[in-house]
């Protein structure tokens, strides 16, 4: 609808990625009524971020990331991120169920497939803490059907790609848990958007949003330019979320909103080594991952996966970290220097000089070559060949850095999402475990947006989603029921063939 030279909408999404897309869908089986525009800069939807080929969260559900669990003093093991996390993703499946059932997408093997998830470590020591991890895990409803080994016969079973040709002296282990999966994230997009434009969301490619204001009336007044020709339009709506990955930052500044001061972010890209010669890949069937080496970021923890992309299989190796001043893939060289405000700057000199050895970090990993790559690689697959293997670029990842009890300047791993008071605007900073944890992370943003419209909606999320509101840690009945319908629904019971 046009006014005074300007189109009104009752909700705007800004980047077509899996955040916008699951927002979408949300409001969509909520509110059908409501008009909804989706703005994307690139020519397609789930082009950055989401991307398969650009991301590593490919079904992040806590069964192998073991940064997602941490020894205490006392030698306990602390799970409670892993259980948070877990509950999340069993979210996204009920929702991704919902969808199946309701014939709004229709092959679920386009975007998920059943994959095995490992955790791998060497040495005494780390095979220590990987024991008690897995007891401590074990006895709890959400990680049933977790398998400890030691023997190197049974690894050979599991992984034997890893262990072929392994020579050490070290003890190793592994814990392996089948009922995990790999997610395309970049066709899941697709799929959604291709659902909500059926449903007449109006989805409009290569417009970048220069400008975001209040108006008078508190609705959102947002300036749109065309990619190709620079034509400008206008465009107003009660409710914006910006989903644009890295380019949030920017947009949120934008906004003026006082929620979004003093909060910076800091880039870091990722590689990875990339093996599609069906030979190899045949012969490993599992997400495994490692222990990250001392000094290393979170989001480094090394990891050899099954990815299932374009119907066959590939295997991804890393991701080695990077460093570039871009937010986005396709982003500026000039992104991170115009991230830098007044309000801001206190809190990014302070995260700069808190984080040297981060920076020198990423610097070292900037400068490997492949074959020193390759050696990482062989710690995982022993008689691994760099003719078999190439580099492949990934994503950017912009981590937030905002002012905490802990200090200032503190650098944080994992999404937030930030909101204004009246819930008119809201933004989703941050990385992983992001897409896997998408459902739960849009349902927090219908929350703090929608308070006044919750009571009503709420019959239609529990249809959607039947844990809605629930603890599934003290219901293991229910994360029974759960596993078991969502696994037949999304076909995630079916016996694989090997890779071709």
């Amino acid at each position: 609808m046009m006014s005074n030279g300007q189109t009104k909408t009752d909700v705007i999404l800004i980047g077509a990625g899996i955040m916008s897309a699951t927002l979408g869908s949300l409001l969509k089986e909520l509110v059908p009524d409501w008009k909804i525009t989706v703005f994307e800069r690139l020519a397609k939807a789930g082009e950055e971020s989401s991307n398969e080929w650009n991301n590593a969260g490919t079904g992040h559900a806590s069964l192998c990331e073991l940064n997602y669990t941490v020894e205490k003093p006392d030698g306990s093991i602390d799970i409670s991120k892993a259980i948070k996390v877990n509950e999340e993703y069993q979210l996204s499946r009920q929702f991704w169920s919902y969808l199946v059932e309701s014939k709004l997408i229709r092959n679920p093997q386009d975007f998920i497939m059943p994959v095995p998830h490992m955790s791998f470590v060497q040495g005494e020591q780390d095979v220590n803490f990987l024991r008690k991890r897995f007891e401590t895990m074990s006895a709890n409803p959400l990680f049933e059907g977790m398998e400890f080994s030691d023997d190197p016969d049974k690894l050979k079973q599991w992984i034997p790609l890893m262990m072929n040709d392994r020579v050490s002296n070290k003890p190793i282990a592994a814990t392996r848990i089948e009922s995990g999966t790999d997610v395309n994230f970049g066709a899941l997009t697709r799929l959604l958007f291709a659902h909500l434009k059926s449903k007449n969301v109006d989805i409009k490619f290569k417009q970048n949003v220069d400008d975001i204001k209040r108006a008078a009336d508190g609705s959102w007044d947002l300036k749109v330019r065309n990619v190709d020709t620079g034509a400008v339009e206008r465009h107003t709506a009660k409710f914006v979320f910006i989903g644009g990955g890295g380019g949030s930052l920017h947009l949120l500044q934008k906004s003026g909103i006082p929620e979004g001061k003093g909060i910076g972010g800091f880039p870091v890209s990722g590689l990875f080594m990339v093996c599609q010669k069906p030979e190899i890949v045949a012969k490993h069937h599992a997400k495994v991952y490692g222990k990250a080496s001392v000094g290393a970021p979170p989001m480094s923890v090394p990891h050899l996966d099954t990815r299932f992309i374009d119907n066959k299989q590939s295997l991804l190796f890393g991701p080695f970290a990077g460093f570039s001043p871009k937010f986005l893939k396709f982003g500026s060289m000039m992104d991170l220097i115009t991230s830098v405000k007044p309000h801001n700057l206190v809190t990014m000199m302070a995260a700069g000089v808190k984080n040297a050895s981060l920076t020198t970090y990423l610097i070292k990993q900037v400068m490997l070559s492949k074959e020193q790559r390759m050696e990482e690689l062989r710690e995982f697959v022993p008689d691994a060949k760099s003719e078999d293997w190439d580099l492949l670029v990934a994503g950017q990842r912009v981590q937030i850095i905002k002012d905490t009890a802990a200090g200032k300047g503190i650098l944080q791993f994992g999404t937030e999402v930030i909101n204004a008071a009246d819930g008119s605007i809201a933004a989703l900073l941050g990385a992983s475990p992001g897409a896997s944890t998408a459902v739960s992370v849009m349902l927090e943003v219908i929350g703090k947006c929608f308070p006044q419209h919750i009571k009503a909606w709420e019959p239609k999320i529990k249809e959607m989603i039947p844990s809605y509101g629930e603890s599934l840690l003290n219901n293991p009945d229910l994360v029974h029921q759960i596993h078991t319908s969502t696994s037949r629904t999304l076909g995630l019971n079916r016996e694989l063939q090997p890779a071709k």
